[in-house]
């Protein structure tokens, strides 16, 4: 099973590029299982959303 450092590492290269059809699967059956990287990915989403919404207000 993917570590969770392997696992944060591909969610923060998904921001990059898109990810491939493996890579999403592992990553996927990681998050299945792992509550602390759920999380992770939860922040993660959240900051990228409230990031877009402060620039957005500030053109």
């Amino acid at each position: 099973m993917m570590k969770c450092k392997d696992a944060t590492h591909l969610m923060s290269e998904a921001l990059d590029r898109p990810l491939g059809r493996a890579e999403r699967m592992r990553l996927g059956l990681h998050l299945l299982f792992c509550g602390g990287c759920r999380a992770f990915r939860q922040q993660m989403d959240f900051l990228r959303l409230a990031t877009r919404r402060f620039l957005e207000r500030n053109d």
